[in-house]
């Protein structure tokens, strides 16, 4: 068949390319089969809408008539979009950091017909320039080598996927609170504390690292600790990397400033900083940047990226008019020509909005140079004007949307959304959060299962272990905020699910279902990338499960995924920064149970735990007269006096009966100093 096959797929990306003049194929098994009956090796291109470096070798390449030529006569081609197929991009990842590239996207590998991988690279210029060999060059090497040394090139690639396969690991370090310190210093070790993140550039907002070194701040009472992360998201919310005219983080810095951003905004990102952000808010003294950063980030929410159903867009594009970062800066001239000169003043000095620029020619909208806090009459002026300047971006030429549902990108948004919503108490974000998530359990759902992507009325299914796990996290914080069990149930479902369809037995969860696709190798990784780890999400539910059920089943479970990932810490500490996290709340973990009773809802109670919020508590809220679960540690308590009482529990036993809300901040103050 000799034609492009992409105006059939339904992700943004693959529908970009559906003019291009290569016979472009999905991932399906008829394309596999085509590359069998043909002989030919598969060309696999992955990467995403929002891809800048995508964009460029589809214009210099993939748009060309003469490439698309050789590319059509000497191979299949196949592409994918690895947000709607991270499976697929997670074991060719894997195999060209096997044959000793860094990796990023796009990626491009060859492969056998069967799909074992040959060789590949990232991107390809059209011709030989940057170090890199042209496009077609690498094309006719490759298939000259599949021709005349098959042998040779098909025991290249049996070797690469063996070198892929599992290998058996060795004993871990104990678990438990010296793991947690070391692995802590050892991160901090690398930590940029002036500027934030880890030294140099780029420099990315790595949530799982944040957690953790918040949670290790809290439990070791290490000042250097509580510096990073409040340098870490200080650069983040200062830095041109925020939008501080429309709301919303990019994806990473270039720099070592948090200046110049890559201007694509992932749905993912913006999710877990919103969780950060809202854990860090009341114990910062830099609460009050925080929170107007979480406050304008669900504002870009709402208004670019929430669809119809309430569920939320993957991705806004780095590039549009063919440029990168172009929707987002600005010139002094034309802040005057809006504004007016005095205004322009005002707010150019304060954004770094010069007449020179601040890149490129151009000014990045950011708060590096000008960090102090205004007054209210100074920040009433500002935001006005701001708003003017939203106003006029509108009438630019806008980036591109990928408006396809990812289940997992939504569970992290979900989780920040509900977060943020009972911690800074604003039940509209909670409000966004649940219809959310009841979209996806209600529309993105087969039998009770999620799938992965959506679009279009097609859907990705099964779901991946990540869409589970951050499912089941969405479930438990959306029951922290609105204390209704039904979210309790739903946790409980995914994770059941996790255990059923992707559990390997040992500890550990395969990202793919048994019952999805047959790839060439089954993955179980426990490392971070831009967003924690199933396992570490895992872990962090079932903890909680555990706390809130009193459920020995879920702490078991916990147990079992840390003590099969320990080899993994144990080689790798920052790149389990999510599990070492799981860990830490597994260790530390305090359950507040607040009984109310008929004439006292215990709102002075919460009050008083949320003060004192820490991300090892779980709050429990229950009327008097319903009975908590046998095994629970406060299973027959009760509320004293016809007062709203609090319990705070710990490994099956609980306080003494609190009715005070001083009484209550003294206890938890006590629950959260530095603990061995």
């Amino acid at each position: 068949m000799t034609e492009n096959l992409l105006r059939f797929e339904t992700s943004p990306y693959l529908l970009q390319h559906q003019d291009n003049p290569v016979h472009w194929r999905g991932w399906n098994a008829a394309a596999l089969e085509e590359a069998r009956d043909l002989d030919r090796p598969i060309l696999l291109s992955i990467g995403y809408a929002a891809c800048h470096w995508c964009h460029v070798m589809a214009h210099e390449s993939f748009e060309d008539t003469t490439t698309a030529a050789v590319m059509n006569r000497l191979f299949v081609n196949i592409k994918v979009d690895r947000e709607e197929r991270p499976d697929i991009d997670q074991i060719y990842m894997a195999a060209l950091h096997a044959i000793g590239d860094q990796g990023g996207w796009p990626l491009t590998m060859f492969l056998t017909p069967d799909g074992k991988p040959i060789w590949g690279g990232t991107y390809f210029p059209k011709v030989s320039r940057y170090g890199r060999p042209g496009f077609v060059d690498v094309l006719e090497q490759i298939a000259r080598f599949y021709a005349e040394d098959r042998d040779q090139i098909l025991a290249q690639a049996d070797r690469i996927a063996a070198h892929l396969q599992p290998r058996p690991e060795g004993d871990g370090p104990p678990l438990g609170r010296p793991l947690l310190d070391e692995a802590a210093r050892a991160i901090l070790g690398i930590m940029d504390l002036d500027k934030g993140g880890t030294r140099g550039a780029p420099k990315f907002p790595n949530t799982s690292v944040i957690d953790f070194l918040a949670r290790s701040a809290h439990r070791t009472g290490d000042g250097e600790m509580a510096r990073a992360v409040d340098a870490t998201l200080l650069g983040l919310s200062q830095g041109g990397i925020f939008d501080h005219v429309g709301g919303g983080f990019s994806r990473y810095s270039t720099d070592a400033d948090w200046l110049v951003p890559h201007f694509e905004k992932m749905l993912s990102d913006n999710g877990l900083l919103l969780e950060q952000l809202a854990l860090i808010a009341g114990v910062s003294g830099a609460g009050a940047i925080y929170r107007r950063r979480i406050e304008t980030t669900i504002g870009w929410l709402v208004r670019e990226m929430r669809l119809a159903d309430g569920a939320f867009a993957a991705s806004l594009d780095a590039d549009s008019e063919g440029h990168e970062g172009r929707f987002y800066v600005w010139t002094r001239a034309e802040l005057e020509g809006l504004l007016g000169p005095d205004d322009a003043a005002f707010l150019g000095a304060l954004y770094d909005i010069r007449p020179e620029g601040n890149w490129e020619g151009v000014s990045i909208p950011n708060r590096l140079r000008s960090p102090a806090p205004l007054d209210a009459a100074g920040e009433a002026r500002a935001g006005a004007l701001l708003a003017k300047l939203l106003a006029a971006r509108e009438k630019r030429v806008r980036p591109g949307l990928d408006d396809k549902i990812l289940v997992d990108w939504n569970g992290y948004a979900i989780t920040g959304l509900a977060t943020a919503g009972w911690l800074l108490d604003r039940p509209d974000w909670t409000e966004l959060a649940a219809t959310a998530f009841r979209f996806l359990t209600e529309s993105i759902c087969r039998d009770g299962r999620p799938g992965h992507a959506a679009r279009g009325g097609k859907s990705v299914h099964p779901g991946f272990s990540s869409d589970l796990a951050s499912l089941a996290r969405a479930a438990v914080a959306l029951h922290q905020a609105t204390q209704n069990g039904l979210y309790l149930d739903h946790a409980i479902g995914y994770l059941d699910q996790l255990e059923a369809h992707h559990g390997d037995g040992r500890g550990g969860y395969y990202f793919t279902a048994d019952d999805a696709e047959a790839l060439i190798l089954r993955k179980a990784e426990r490392i971070d990338d831009a967003s924690p780890n199933p396992h570490g999400l895992a872990v962090d539910s079932l903890v909680r499960l555990w706390a809130l059920t009193g459920e020995d089943r879920f702490r078991d479970r916990a147990d079992k995924v840390l003590e099969a990932a320990a080899p993994m810490i144990n080689r790798n500490v920052f790149g389990t920064a999510s599990l070492l996290s799981g860990l830490d709340l597994r260790l530390a973990i305090r359950t507040v149970v607040i009984l109310t009773a008929q004439t006292d809802d215990g709102a002075a109670l919460r009050r008083a735990v949320l003060k004192d919020w820490r991300p090892t508590f779980v709050l429990d809220i229950r009327p008097d007269d319903h009975a908590l679960p046998v095994g629970h540690p406060a299973h027959g308590k009760r509320a004293i006096g016809g007062r709203a009482t609090a319990y705070v529990c710990r490994e099956g036993s609980c306080s003494l009966p609190i009715t005070e809300p001083e009484a209550l901040v003294a206890e938890l103050h006590g629950a959260w100093l530095p603990h061995g």
